[in-house]
């Protein structure tokens, strides 16, 4: 999961010290100014810049990583809506397929059972028993491939709808594309025969429309061939299930018709027999577990900040959704490693962003443990790019977390009042 952050700019400390400096001037300038010789300056707030964030930062929502390549089918959730904690949020295309292996796996557990149900059967008196059991395995076989084969089938015709689509996409495109090229050397005919434009920029423009003529037989070429060599695989994937089922067939016959002995039953064919459906029985749970991926899930009860991939689409490095739990805002300030000692936790913060939102109120909740460099950018000139910063998290009130819910990464300028921590300090 990616932790995103878009954010700019940075609010110099010494900002609050301008602040107080100017203000003491502004309130004394009708009286002469007598400042004693040693007057020790109190500085009780300290500056920073941060952004807002939900509880717990943003996370994104992607597919597991051995799902890579797959596309989104179905997206059940769009921007805004608020999610629970397990409530699925994208239905993967690989989902038939994996349905379809799931299947096979279960029928391979009525092979590996009716196997064990053989073993167990004994000698010549189990001779009918074995032998329904064998036919019982050649059916569940027959089922278990059957299922994969229709499974092959329905991932290629997918894919060909899927790469039609996008085809068709790109048709659609250049067509559009050459309408405007035409539109624009009709208009530069025009022009030339008013002697407006020369002959080079109508040739240029005609040119154009020339282009995308010959890119759209291309694409049109391009479709048919898509179709067709699709279609030709999805005809030999059903050749290939017709013939597996007229020999599973004929093999099922051969063990109705044929009642073979067997010999005794050792102990060691048993435990072998029971250890083949133990993986019969794992490899379903496996299937189920893959199966289950192709359903993507929210962890926490949350909401959808951003959509990064739609249906049809592969499923990039940004992942399928953005989430955080906006109804708690919080506020993530940069505060200099020199004021850093300031700051104490539940100390009172102020919270702006001129000209988006009103003074938000807050509270220090987390102090950070390392010292690094500013993330968020100056259009300053004076700031200095490489300053070291500690992060501070701010808890905003309620009613401020519910103002800001819908601006995520909004950067804001914080004060946060030290007043407290120096009156204390000063006793």
């Amino acid at each position: 999961m990616t932790t995103i952050f878009l954010v700019t700019g940075a609010l110099i400390t010494g900002a609050v010290t301008t602040y107080f400096v100017v203000r003491s001037q502004s309130a004394s300038s009708t009286a002469p100014p007598t400042i004693p010789p040693t007057t020790n300056i109190d500085i009780s707030a300290v500056a920073a810049t941060g952004y807002l964030e939900p509880q717990d930062e943003v996370i994104a929502i992607s597919a597991p990583a051995f799902q890579e390549g797959a596309r989104i089918k179905q997206l059940l959730v769009k921007p805004g809506d608020k999610v629970k904690s397990g409530q699925v949020i994208a239905i993967l295309d690989n989902r038939e397929r994996l349905q379809a292996s799931l299947q096979q796996a279960q029928a391979q557990i009525k092979v590996a059972q009716a196997g064990l149900l053989q073993v167990k059967a004994g000698a010549k008196k189990g001779d009918i028993i074995a032998q329904t059991a064998r036919f019982q395995a050649t059916k569940a076989e027959l089922e278990g491939q059957i299922a994969s084969q229709k499974a092959a089938i329905a991932s290629l015709e997918a894919k060909l709808q899927g790469e039609k689509t996008a085809q068709t996409a790109t048709i659609d495109r250049i067509k559009a594309e050459l309408q405007n090229a035409q539109t624009d050397c009709q208009r530069y005919k025009s022009l030339y025969k008013d002697g407006a434009v020369t002959a080079q920029q109508r040739d240029s423009f005609c040119l154009q429309q020339d282009m995308n003529q010959e890119r759209l037989k291309e694409a049109q070429a391009n479709l048919s061939r898509i179709v067709n060599s699709y279609q030709q695989d999805i005809q030999e994937a059903k050749a290939n299930l017709n013939r597996t089922i007229a020999t599973n067939q004929k093999h099922i016959q051969e063990a109705q018709a044929t009642l073979d002995s067997v010999a005794e039953v050792r102990p060691v064919d048993i435990k072998l027999a029971q250890m083949e459906l133990q993986a019969a029985q794992a490899a379903a749970q496996r299937a189920r577990a893959d199966l289950d991926l192709a359903e993507v899930r929210s962890p926490r009860e949350a909401q959808i900040l951003k959509i990064h991939t739609w249906p049809g689409e592969l499923i990039g490095n940004e992942g399928i959704v953005d989430l955080g739990k906006t109804q708690q805002m919080y506020v993530t300030a940069e505060v200099y490693e020199t004021d850093i000692t300031k700051v104490r936790v539940a100390q009172k913060a102020t919270i702006k962003a001129d000209g988006v939102i009103d003074e938000l109120r807050g509270t220090v909740e987390e102090i950070g443990l390392q010292i690094g460099k500013k993330d968020l950018l100056s259009t300053d000139p004076v700031v200095d790019a490489d300053a070291r910063v500690v992060e501070v998290k701010i808890r905003l009130d309620a009613e401020a977390s519910q103002k800001v819910a819908g601006l995520t990464n909004l950067q804001v300028k914080v004060v946060i009042n030290t007043s407290e921590t120096t009156s204390s300090n000063s006793n």
